[in-house]
C-alpha cells in the first residue's frame, strides 16, 4: 500500500514557548479515511496544520506523497494537500460561491474551461450546484461548509484534511455532511470532538493526548475501549457506530 503520508519524529512548540506536539510518527496510506481525536490541546489542529505546510518544524519530518514538506516543495504539496478550517468564513471571501471555488484553479494557472468545469464537479460533489452566484455569507453554516469543501475539491487533491467538519451543525446537516465526506474517493484525515461522525467516517482512529500519540488502532477498537477513551478525556460514542451515512 502507498504510503502519502509519512510523519518521523515531529515535534512542534509555539512561540510562546508550549509545546504543541511530541515526537509525533505516522504513517497513512492512499485512500485511508483516519479520524485523528482527543481532548481540547491535545494537538490536532497543529497536527493537520503541519500536512500542507501551514506550520513547519525543524524537529522531524513530514513527507507528503514522498516530498518533504519543505520550502522549496511547499507549492506542490498544497495543490496535493487541501485543508479544510473549522471556520468556513476563514475560507469564503469572494463575492460569489463560483468565485470562492474558482479561486484556486484561477491561481494554478487554469484555462477559464478548465476553471468552469472544475467549479460545476466541486459544487456537485458538494450538492450545492444552484449556489454559483450567491452570496457565501448568506448561506446557513452547513451550506458554508459545503462550498468550504467545493473550494479544496476544485483543487483536485490527492489528500483531504478537515478540521472539526460538524462544529455547529445540527443532527440533520451533520448527517448530511458526513454521507458527503465519506462519499469523497480521496484521502482523508479528520480531526473532531464529535466521536460519533469520526466513528461512521473513519475506518481508522488516532487518539492525540498533549502531543503524544495515545492509541492509533481500528475505530471499531478505539470507539469500544471505554477506559482508553476516559482517560484521555473524552467521552464514548454513542452505540450506534453505523450510522445511514
Amino acid at each position: 500500500m502507498e504510503m502519502v503520508i509519512s510523519i518521523t519524529d515531529l515535534s512542534y512548540t509555539y512561540h510562546d514557548g508550549t509545546p504543541a506536539l511530541k515526537g509525533i510518527s505516522l504513517n497513512i496510506s492512499r485512500g485511508e479515511s483516519v479520524g485523528v481525536i482527543g481532548p481540547n490541546g491535545a494537538g490536532k489542529t497543529t497536527l493537520l496544520l503541519h500536512l500542507n505546510g501551514i506550520l513547519t518544524s525543524k524537529n522531524g519530518m513530514v513527507k507528503i506523497l514522498g516530498k518533504e514538506a519543505s520550502k522549496e516543495n511547499l507549492k506542490g504539496i498544497r495543490r496535493e494537500v487541501g485543508l479544510v478550517f473549522q471556520d468556513p468564513d476563514d475560507q469564503l471571501f469572494m463575492p460569489t460561491v463560483f468565485d470562492d471555488v474558482a479561486f484556486g484553479p484561477i491561481n494554478t494557472g487554469c484555462s477559464e474551461e478548465e476553471v468552469r468545469d472544475r467549479v460545476a464537479q466541486a459544487l456537485k460533489w458538494v450538492g450545492m450546484e444552484d449556489r454559483e452566484q450567491r452570496s457565501p455569507q448568506h448561506l446557513s453554516i452547513g451550506e458554508k461548509k459545503r462550498i468550504a469543501i467545493a473550494t479544496i475539491l476544485s483543487m483536485r487533491p490527492e489528500i483531504l484534511v478537515i478540521d472539526e467538519p460538524t462544529a455547529n451543525l445540527d443532527p440533520r446537516a451533520k448527517w448530511e455532511l458526513v454521507k458527503l465526506v465519506k462519499g469523497l474517493p480521496m484521502t482523508k484525515i479528520v480531526a473532531s470532538h464529535d466521536l460519533e461522525m469520526v466513528a461512521a467516517l473513519c475506518e481508522r482512529t488516532i487518539i492525540l493526548d498533549e502531543g503524544k500519540i495515545a492509541a492509533d488502532d481500528a475505530t471499531l477498537n478505539i470507539m469500544s475501549n471505554i477506559d482508553l477513551l476516559e482517560r484521555h478525556g473524552l467521552a464514548p460514542a454513542s452505540p450506534i457506530i453505523e450510522h445511514q451515512a
